[in-house]
């Protein structure tokens, strides 16, 4: 596949493991701009450059960014602009999400650590019972 210069949809499909329909949704979004063929302009003709914002596409979402995220990022670098822009913008979106992320968790850690003291004292309240600190699902 790495000598073809066209992909179908079903090859996009099946190489990022998509269906048809997101891939038409990110056509949809001004991700994608295929080439229309056939009659009415049914089939889609996806290039080389389809391809690899697909691949950005889902990259980006893997980050966090929101498909307008994803398309703002991605058609700065379409653009003949200076990179500068493109990296600070990049980096600046990076950074959000990475604060979003350590603040969840953050807060998973605390729900952790929540949990973590009420099994303490469950344990200890069985303990005083006399009937031992059995697990969950095991017979005391």
């Amino acid at each position: 596949m790495a000598s073809q210069t066209t992909y179908t949809i079903g090859d996009l499909a099946r190489e990022f493991d998509l269906t048809t329909r997101a891939i038409r949704f990110y056509e949809d979004m001004g991700l994608l701009q295929p080439k229309r063929t056939g009659p009415g302009g049914r089939s889609r003709v996806y290039s080389a450059r389809d391809r690899t914002r697909l691949k950005l596409v889902l990259r980006a979402k893997r980050l966090g960014l929101s498909l307008s995220e994803a398309k703002e990022l991605i058609d700065m670098y379409d653009s003949p602009r200076d990179t500068g822009p493109q990296l600070r913008k990049f980096l600046e979106v990076l950074a959000v999400h990475r604060r979003q992320i350590e603040d969840q968790m953050a807060d998973l850690q605390a729900t952790l650590d929540e949990i973590k003291a009420h099994e303490k004292e469950a344990r200890a309240l069985l303990a005083r019972l006399g009937e031992g600190a059995a697990s969950p699902g095991k017979a005391a």
